[in-house]
């Protein structure tokens, strides 16, 4: 078990989220996504260490349209689909968020690994 210098954001869908989600594809009937749906793929966030509630406060406000569009890209590639002005108020409506201060990692088998994550790239290869 290891402690990891991070602390954790934890974004989960809200309703008007998996609104916009069934909006993209509109289903017949019980083929809709529900809100349990969409919440079992929720993401999670390392960040730095946040001691305070205002260091978390001003750090998901410097952040919130990163994370805001890497969880619409998560069901919508096409940027032109997705809600018009991703603002504070969009965040606040789509997702909520959960603080962890500690992360521990449980797997004392696999060793960490780190990638980085470059969306251009990732979108040019699935086109492939």
């Amino acid at each position: 078990m290891k402690l990891l210098n991070r602390s954790a954001l934890s974004v989960r869908p809200t309703q008007p989220f998996v609104d916009w989600i069934n909006a993209l594809e509109p289903t017949m009937g019980d083929d809709d996504l529900t809100l349990d749906d969409v919440e079992r793929e929720s993401t999670i966030y390392l960040i730095p260490e946040m001691d305070t509630p205002e260091a978390l406060e001003t750090f998901v406000r410097d952040r919130y349209v990163e994370i805001l569009e890497t969880e619409l890209r998560a069901w919508e590639e096409d940027e032109r689909q997705w809600p018009g002005k991703l603002d504070w108020a969009l965040f606040q409506e789509f997702v909520r968020v959960e603080h962890s201060y500690l992360a521990i990692d449980l797997d004392d088998e696999t060793p960490l690994e780190i990638s980085e994550v470059d969306d251009a790239l990732l979108l040019d290869s699935e086109q492939d």
